[in-house]
């Protein structure tokens, strides 16, 4: 992907080649804060997703890495493939962004976004602090074995050893284009911890599914594991979400407020066509409104096809479709 294709050159269209790449960041909680986030689910990962996204955006705008202002869509996922607690945010953002007087499209080298040694090092500082603020205002609870940890000192000692570590952070080869930024993004917003695939066996005690070793080679990756029915359960409901809590996230020059009109700067500095109408959105109005965001979903901000409308007590003729078989892990 770096190297150049033979007989072709890049001078002929350097902003749209780069400009359409998308790559791939995670950002990753070390064990200590995942323990803490057991007991204090929408505050951490609150910070795990606005901390991640403000690292990006901060160093991407440093003239000394891109120089630009960048959008970004962030996905929390908090499990491993066997179920475990491993909070981490999926961050799909576009290979480069808009010049500061939103002049010019900037991009980044085909293969390289930032340096994510600068990312892990300023999100582990931006995310204690804000951790450490929030322990201040006593927004953070402690229970069972962490109850220790309600005192000063010992929350003080706790994240100390932290401030020496490396935080996880990396990011993956670019994606090719928008159908690929989607396929991937959807194994990760339409299941809590398990698809239904993975499911093996249930002989009314135990359950048994599948997982993937990431440390195997290719050929014995996937494996079985067995737990106890109540273990299982356990494993499953530690991945649900607060009420109301939005694990779909976008920021930037995604953000819902101004996102369309950057969108729209951005296809016509890189010389993109604007995409073709859905043919099952029609014109734009219906039911004699016509504002464009009055059917807006309100988690994501992206536009909600109406299937039926019924009258309240009574029943719809189209019931929910099952959705399509995903694989979460």
């Amino acid at each position: 992907m770096a190297g150049r294709p033979p007989g072709r050159t890049l001078a002929r269209a350097p902003g749209l080649r780069r400009g359409r790449l998308y790559f791939h960041v995670v950002f990753t909680l070390p064990r200590p804060i995942a323990d803490i986030a057991c007991h204090n689910k929408a505050v951490v990962y609150d910070l795990l997703l606005k901390t991640a996204a403000d690292t990006l955006i901060t160093i991407a705008a440093d003239p000394k890495h891109l120089g630009a202002r960048i959008g970004l869509t962030a996905v929390l996922h908090t499990w491993g493939s066997t179920l475990t607690h491993h909070p981490h945010a999926h961050i799909i953002v576009p290979g480069g962004g808009l010049s500061p007087d939103g002049r010019r499209w900037m991009a980044c080298r085909p293969s390289f976004f930032l340096s994510v040694q600068v990312l892990s090092r300023l999100f582990r500082r931006l995310f204690l602090e804000r951790l450490i603020a929030a322990y201040q205002a006593g927004r953070l609870q402690f229970f069972a074995d962490q109850a220790a940890l309600a005192v000063p000192p010992a929350f003080n000692s706790h994240l100390a050893a932290l401030r020496k570590r490396e935080w996880v952070v990396y990011a993956k080869r670019p994606f090719g284009g928008p159908a690929a930024v989607l396929a991937y993004l959807s194994r990760y917003t339409h299941r809590i911890a398990i698809a239904n695939s993975r499911l093996v066996a249930f002989d009314g005690e135990r359950v048994t599914f599948k997982w993937k070793d990431y440390r195997a080679k290719a050929d014995t990756r996937y494996k079985l594991m067995t737990l106890d029915a109540n273990e299982f359960i356990r494993r499953f409901l530690i991945h649900v979400l607060p009420d109301g809590f939005h694990r779909i996230r976008h920021y930037g020059l995604f953000a819902n407020a101004n996102r369309a009109g950057n969108i729209a700067l951005a296809r016509q500095l890189l010389g993109v066509p604007d995409p073709a109408p859905s043919s099952d959105e029609g014109d734009g109005a219906e039911d004699g409104l016509e504002h464009e965001e009055w059917n807006a979903c309100p988690c994501c901000g992206g536009r909600m096809i109406i299937i039926e409308t019924f009258a309240p007590g009574c029943q719809p003729r189209l019931w929910p479709i099952p959705s399509i078989e995903l694989d979460s892990s």
